[in-house]
């Protein structure tokens, strides 16, 4: 297993909302992420900062970069675009973070 991690941004005052519709996940993309390989996916919300920050573990993190391309990972992207910062493809602005630090 593989784990990843990211920071991504959501807009002042939308945070009630990013939580509700993650407590809503769509089981198409839920099944998605699982299919995929995806296991024990997190994401926190700095609140001063309105920072998002995402850990997963993946089978493998190629496969990763074929999720993009997957109908129900486009849909969902333009569902959130409205409460975070987006690229022009809808997909969040995503950061990758480099792990300093793990105690297994």
């Amino acid at each position: 297993m593989e784990r990843v991690a990211f920071k991504m941004k959501l807009y002042k005052g939308f945070e009630e909302e990013y939580k509700k519709r993650h407590s809503e996940i769509w089981p198409e993309l839920q099944e998605l992420l699982k299919n995929s390989g995806i296991t024990e996916y997190s994401i926190f919300l700095d609140e001063t900062t309105n920072s998002l920050f995402g850990v997963l573990k993946a089978r493998d993190a190629k496969i990763l970069d074929s999720l993009p391309q997957q109908e129900v990972m486009q849909r969902w992207w333009k569902y959130m675009k409205d409460i975070m910062e987006t690229n022009p493809d809808n997909s969040p602005v995503s950061i990758p973070l480099d792990e300093v630090f793990y105690l297994p």
